[in-house]
């Protein structure tokens, strides 16, 4: 038999989960939050060790309500793959090509303009752009490409090219990475997306990713673009073979990262899609480690205003949930995505402003529409 109503209610209070956190193997961890004191390497191991998730979901919403109360952001973006061909051959991407392979495309920058205008009508405020590691792309092709899309959409904000296209760009142009991104910069580029990052673990680059920029590589990258006034974002790609260790460590190299600059507006923990990659045979990840990686890094990450449940490799459902274990951001309409739908990922290509926003009022959030810099744009109670 149920107990009455008014007792269910008493049972999931707040009160109730928080004297059962005080009471529980992480009361010191909570005394800690309440504090605002920064968590230790330590402190993040016991959380991905525990199996507590509903303790650990409450410690990271205190967290994210501290910052941002209910409200859960959104943007109005579109993605553009602008080629898969990739030097790399990284073992986790289903993505990639090598040049001459099947599958392998190249859009010219007239193509991009197309995509750009068939939405010209859209309010879009920004422009995510990312690729491969082409072996022999011009520079100037990428720098004909970002002044095509700023002619077109000088209002829209242009995140393109992640830390390793960068350093790619570098090497095969012999420049420094400060002219690379500088040149960027001036035809238009202000945010590096956050790709790349993956773990940084150097075992688990060796194993996966052995020609890709190593994280020492990554982590320059970001701070020279900071250095000159660029912002970034940052990832983690979780659920293959890393450890919980491993997925620690990756977080407090961010956070000292973020410490010397203050140039991340976002962390983005990444959920590995399985389908079509060299590691199809791993266990696929749970919805349990979704939801602790994305509380834990709410957390760890306490000098991050911002903690994104990608819905495109989550699913909108997980992501609803995740907005109550620390994520306050869900990214955006995207309009095409082919990086995690090639790797198997089951979401939608796109969504619409009046879904997400319904997406985030059933979650109980109020929904905000933001631009790239979390500048609000539209703001809008619930339904």
């Amino acid at each position: 038999m149920l107990p009455p109503s008014a007792e269910v209610e008493e049972s999931f209070s707040p009160s109730v989960a928080r004297r059962c956190v005080e009471k529980s193997e992480l009361a010191d961890i909570y005394e800690k939050v309440v504090a605002g004191d920064r968590l230790s390497r330590e402190d993040g191991l016991r959380l991905f060790q525990s199996n507590d998730l509903l303790a650990i979901g409450f410690l990271a919403n205190l967290v994210r309500e501290r910052f941002h109360g209910e409200k859960t952001y959104w943007v109005y973006n579109q993605h553009i793959n602008y080629s898969n061909i990739c030097i790399n051959g990284c073992r986790f991407c289903a993505y990639s090509r090598q040049q001459g392979e099947e599958g392998g495309f190249l859009l010219t920058v007239d193509q991009v303009a197309t995509k750009v205008k068939e939405r010209l009508h859209e309010p879009i405020t920004e422009i995510h752009v990312v690729g491969g590691c082409h072996p022999d792309l011009p520079f100037s092709y990428y720098l004909d490409l970002v002044r095509e899309i700023k002619k077109m959409r000088p209002e829209s904000v242009i995140k393109a090219f992640t830390a390793v296209e960068v350093a790619h760009l570098a090497h095969n142009e012999r420049l420094s990475v400060s002219e690379v991104l500088q040149a960027l910069k001036e035809a238009g580029v202000q945010v590096l997306p956050g790709g790349g990052a993956e773990v940084f673990s150097n075992r688990v680059r060796q194993l996966l990713c052995p020609e890709k920029l190593n994280s020492d590589g990554w982590l320059q990258v970001a701070k020279e673009a900071h250095l000159i006034g660029m912002r970034s974002n940052a990832t983690l790609l979780y659920g293959h073979l890393e450890t919980a260790a491993e997925r620690v460590d990756h977080m407090l190299a961010l956070r000292e990262a973020q410490d010397e600059t203050g140039g991340f507006i976002t962390f983005i923990p990444l959920a590995f899609q399985t389908a079509n990659t060299g590691l199809s045979g791993v266990q696929p990840r749970t919805g349990f480690t979704d939801l602790k990686t994305i509380a834990v890094s709410r957390l760890l990450l306490d000098n991050f205003a911002h903690i994104k449940a990608y819905w495109i490799m989550l699913g909108a459902k997980m992501a609803q949930i995740a907005l109550h274990f620390g994520a306050d951001d869900l990214d955006g309409t995207v309009m095409e995505e082919r990086i995690g739908h090639m790797a198997g990922a089951q979401s939608a290509e796109a969504l619409t402003p009046d879904e997400l926003q319904g997406l985030i009022r059933a979650a109980g959030r109020q929904p905000v529409e933001r631009d790239t810099f979390f500048n609000p744009v539209a703001e809008t109670g619930r339904a």
